[in-house]
């Protein structure tokens, strides 16, 4: 599995913390900023992001701002990004699980670092079940195909 991570300013610790969480699983990664501490536009790095999953450069990506809120509204304006925004360990697995969601974001204003640990590896870990699940998958994909 290969991970593209990104964060705003609000998001740098986190971001750091999913790092260490990515090497302990040796899972590959690149890393697409922020490196700052002044405000900067969550659309600049959650875009990137979300363009190189969906063109399959990478297999998942993971984003982080002070909410999750404007890094997962951006993520989904890029065709095939199915971007959750998760502040639990069960809605990770369950976006995995049920929604194949290949994006996700968290909140660092919302969540600590070991919920969020535990959160990423949940989600990193958790599989797509198919099924009815694939079903509703597909007409997503079906509307955005229409509607491009």
């Amino acid at each position: 599995m290969k991970v593209a991570i990104a964060s705003d300013h609000g998001g740098n610790q986190l971001r750091e913390e999913i790092k260490n969480l990515l090497d302990e699983l040796e899972i590959s990664y690149e890393d697409f900023g922020c490196n700052c501490t002044t405000s900067v536009d969550y659309p600049d790095y959650a875009l990137p992001v979300a363009k190189k999953v969906a063109s399959g450069e990478f297999d998942r990506g993971i984003l982080i701002c002070g909410t999750g809120i404007g890094m997962s509204i951006s993520a989904n304006k890029v065709k095939g990004i199915r971007c959750a925004l998760v502040h639990d360990v069960f809605t990770a697995r369950v976006t995995r699980e049920h929604n194949d969601s290949n994006v996700l974001a968290m909140g660092e204003r919302v969540i600590g670092p070991g919920l969020a640990r535990e959160i990423a590896k949940t989600w990193l870990t958790s599989d797509f079940e198919g099924g009815r699940h694939a079903i509703r998958i597909g007409k997503i994909t079906e509307y955005e195909e229409q509607n491009n």
